[in-house]
């Protein structure tokens, strides 16, 4: 009786459809009643228990515990509320994320396993801007983390049509939409299987009953070296190919016996099968293989390893750590910081440059390009271009053959000297240059007082940055001192003329003086012109306004239209005869900026094009007016809104995020992509320009300098700029290099996220200056109190504290310290980026004037401006 009421009930339960509860509960309402039931249909919340062995179990437990004793009617009801329960609490079981896949289930993209302690995930993903898609394992809590194991590295999916599952015959393999298939692991006529994602990150087949491991992707690693995986010399790590590459690229890490002494074992490093680095010997000491680590106060991992194979733990055991090999080959140890979201670089190395002939022949091999870029470290030397254009290591070739007389030297300065040179008994520099030229395959040669006269013969090898100055010979046409001889030759005669005329427009206009202001005569318009030192091609959209045109345009420069005084004048709004509202810059007489400094800023910003640097329409010179006409921002500059109390909540997070890497992307067009490299020297928040968008405009281009990217440094005689913005090497010895435009830059990063002066921030805490107050609370880890109040709670504390992180690397006092512009926007944009721990910045101990001490504007230490460019 009580048999036929279960059935009756389970029955009523699992009928498709879900029936009503009348339904229900009528088949075994009564005891006698032999009801005529439908056909049961799969039950909605697999995967759950088959139905006939739920229904057995539960029979057998209810005969064996009821003594088959006729149960009442509430009892029967307890049963019928009880079975639902059950039922709820296997189908929630099913819903959790799942570890497994069984020989008969598949994952496709979109789809992940996750390990049961919920740190690593196995799915489809792209890495970097790739649009391949991979399968692989990841840390589940890294945001966007890059992969630690990828099965299809050489074989990606081109779309998201990929699907992970066993075939027929038992091999688990990714198929894509065209029926083409990879397999991950071959395991052939074994159908009781299934593939699982571990605690440990590794990634498994195993029998269903987890009696044995069939295949695992720690005896298939890739880059990354994870806690628990044994390395040996037939267990590899192989580097990526290129950052958004996975493919097996050309470096190898192991563990095995030491070449020289078979008897130890060590670390080694391979490119090409070649060995060029290796570590101590393992000789039973935790750390023995890299001693360094001791000095490091708490050591971060422990090797366990014999004489074939080694693996190591992390230290904390509970830390996320992993050992990585580069694509640059180079052996990276990192831990990740929880609380700030970041992976910290603990210890890298060797330096990639150290491979024997890396960029191959006559190929530059620079180390201090980063692995976070897609930039190659492999150029080629001036006069030379690379044998093929798709792989830059494959070394450099000669635009022009060398012709032996008529030959000449360019300067590679910042050099290592390269393989095979020739040591010759000479004393003087003329003499060993003498004898390189005299020689028809002599092809460089250096010259030092302390290291004598070099020759080198045929190409070159292994040529990496240094501090050595190599002489390397080139065809005339390739050298600029050709054209320097060509100059030399034209120049005197063409300058003389220029002279000439010059001299009789300013004697005409001296004598003209005290007759007033003639706005439109053609002879002053003519010695505008003249003025402007031939500024070469401007472009067409380039304008030469009168000074009349531009009184009409400004309502005879009228205060309701004037936006602003800076340190070199008021900017007035005007508009155009066409319609275009344009902001005028109107020199002051005694603003410091003159003819130079104005011509200077028409010849740099009028060739310069970026959304992020502010556009130049035209100019006007007459008399001792100067006038600069730029493109109108509605949105005046960046000090407006972030040092005024009521306008600073307007900055939500995202704007000012957009602001930080927009300021970041016209630095890097100035220093490294556009026509002219420059150097700004005068970056701060009332140069930093906001369009209707709110996007940033880098502007004021008075005291901008061009350089030489092979120089380096530069030195000059008159320090222009603002006080709190200006890098120490700068403000106290006239140094100035790309990285001056760094240190700017991390002032304003920091003010940006603080809402406060640089000078003004002092009196927080033991500070001086907000350079010194961030430092003291970041060394403190109260880096939160720096965060604008405006913007608490409502902006993502991880990429806060990267950001103040890059600031203060920005603003450290060596120069040498700092990052490049492309290193800082990559620290921005790529979360997985590993950042350097930041060193004290510049002016922490030095108190800055205030704004009540020093006007913003420039400042000088004299009047006159001498600028040498030299390289260091």
């Amino acid at each position: 009786m009580l048999y036929w009421q279960l059935e009756n009930c389970f029955h009523g339960i699992f009928k498709a459809g879900n029936p009503v509860c009348s339904w229900s509960v009528e088949p075994f309402a009564g005891q006698k009643v032999h009801t005529i039931l439908p056909r049961l249909q799969q039950v909605s919340c697999l995967p759950c228990s088959p139905l006939d062995s739920l229904l057995r179990e539960t029979q057998s437990l209810c005969l064996e515990k009821a003594m088959l004793v006729e149960i009442s009617y509430l009892k029967k009801c307890a049963v019928v509320l009880l079975i639902p329960s059950v039922l709820a609490i296997r189908c929630f079981s099913a819903t959790r994320p799942r570890d497994t896949i069984a020989f008969n289930e598949s994952i496709s993209d979109g789809q992940n396993l996750v390990s049961s302690n919920k740190k690593f995930v196995l799915g489809f993903f792209s890495p970097g801007a790739s649009s391949h898609r991979y399968i692989g394992v990841w840390y589940n809590s890294v945001p966007r983390g890059t992969a630690v194991w990828i099965a299809n590295r050489n074989d990606p999916v081109q779309d998201k049509s990929g699907v992970l599952k066993f075939d027929e015959v038992g091999n688990l393999i990714v198929k894509n939409g065209t029926g083409s298939s990879f397999i991950v692991a071959s395991e052939m006529g074994v159908r009781d299987r299934e593939a699982a994602i571990l605690d440990t990150g590794n990634f498994v087949l195993r029998m269903t009953d987890r009696s044995k491991i069939i295949w695992e992707s720690f005896a298939s690693p890739t880059d990354t070296w994870l806690p628990g995986m044994n390395i040996t010399l037939g267990n590899l790590l192989k580097s990526w190919k290129s950052y958004d590459d996975p493919a097996t690229g050309d470096y190898t890490f192991g563990f095995g016996p030491s070449i020289a002494n078979p008897s130890a074992s060590q670390f080694i490093i391979m490119w090409n099968r070649i060995s060029f680095w290796t570590s101590e010997s393992w000789n039973g000491d935790t750390n023995s293989l890299i001693p360094v680590l001791k000095s490091m106060g708490i050591i971060p991992v422990s090797f366990q390893c014999d004489n074939l194979t080694c693996m190591y733990t992390p230290n904390p055991a509970d830390i996320m750590t992993k050992i990585v090999l580069d694509q640059s080959g180079s052996l990276n140890i990192t831990q990740f910081n929880s609380e700030a979201k970041l992976w910290t670089l603990l210890w890298r190395h060797p330096d990639s440059c150290d491979v024997s002939n890396l960029c191959g022949v006559n190929g530059v091999c620079n180390s201090s390009v980063s692995v976070s870029t897609s930039e190659s470290i492999c150029k080629c030397p001036e006069g030379f271009a690379p044998q093929e254009q798709s792989n830059s290591r494959k070394g450099c070739t000669r635009k022009t053959p060398l012709q032996c007389n008529g030959d000449r030297f360019i300067d590679m300065l910042n050099m290592t000297f390269p393989d095979n040179r020739q040591k010759l008994s000479v004393v003087e520099k003329s003499e060993c240059e003498f004898a390189c030229m005299e020689n028809c395959s002599c092809t460089a040669y250096a010259h030092s007082l302390s290291d004598g006269c070099s020759l080198w013969h045929g190409n070159l090898t292994h040529l990496q940055n240094g501090v050595e100055t190599l002489h390397l010979r080139v065809a005339a046409s390739e050298s600029h001192g050709h054209k320097m001889l060509w100059i030399a030759y034209v120049l005197p005669p063409v300058a003389f003329l220029v002279f000439c005329l010059i001299s009789f427009i300013w004697i005409r206009r001296w004598k003209n003086k005290g007759k007033g202001k003639q706005h439109d005569h053609p002879l002053v318009m003519a010695s505008d012109v003249m003025k402007l030192w031939e500024s070469e091609d401007t472009g067409s959209h380039f304008m030469m306004l009168s000074f009349s045109q531009i009184e009409n345009a400004t309502d005879n420069f009228s205060t309701k239209n004037k936006l602003g005084e800076g340190g070199f004048g008021p900017v007035y709004k005007g508009n155009l005869p066409n319609g275009q509202d344009v902001a005028v810059k109107r020199l002051a007489a005694n603003s410091g900026q003159g003819l130079p400094e104005f011509k200077n800023e028409i010849l740099l910003i009028a060739k310069l094009q970026h959304s992020n640097l502010v556009g130049l329409l035209g100019c006007c010179i007459d008399g001792e007016e100067m006038l600069l006409i730029y493109e109108y921002m509605p949105n005046k500059s960046l000090d407006f809104f972030l040092f005024e109390q009521s306008r600073r909540a307007f900055l939500v997070w995202a704007m000012r995020l957009n602001i930080i890497e927009g300021i970041a992307q016209g630095l890097i067009y100035l220093h490294k992509h556009s026509r002219l490299r420059i150097i700004h020297r005068d970056l701060k928040p009332s140069n930093i320009l906001l369009d209707t968008d709110m996007n940033p405009k880098i502007s004021d281009f008075g005291m901008a300098r061009i350089f030489d990217p092979k120089g380096g440094l530069a030195n000059t005689k008159r320090v222009v700029g603002t006080y709190g913005y200006m890098a120490p090497e700068y403000a106290m010895a006239g140094i100035f290099s790309v990285k001056s435009d760094v240190f700017s830059y991390g002032v304003l990063l920091l003010e940006i996220i603080s809402g406060l002066r640089n000078a003004a921030a002092r009196g927080h805490g033991n500070s001086l200056n907000l350079l010194g107050h961030a430092w003291e609370l970041w060394k403190e880890g109260r880096w939160r109190e720096l965060i604008d109040k405006s913007l608490h709670d409502a902006c993502p504390e991880n990429m806060v504290l990267r950001c103040i992180h890059v600031g203060l690397l920005c603003v450290q006092e060596n120069a040498a310290d700092r990052p490049s512009m492309a290193e800082v926007i990559s620290m921005i944009t790529n979360e997985n980026a590993t950042l350097p721990a930041a060193k004290q910045p510049g002016f922490v101990s030095m108190l800055l004037p205030t704004e009540a001490d020093v006007p913003e504007g420039s400042c000088s230490l004299n009047d006159l401006s001498i600028t040498r460019l030299d390289g260091r």
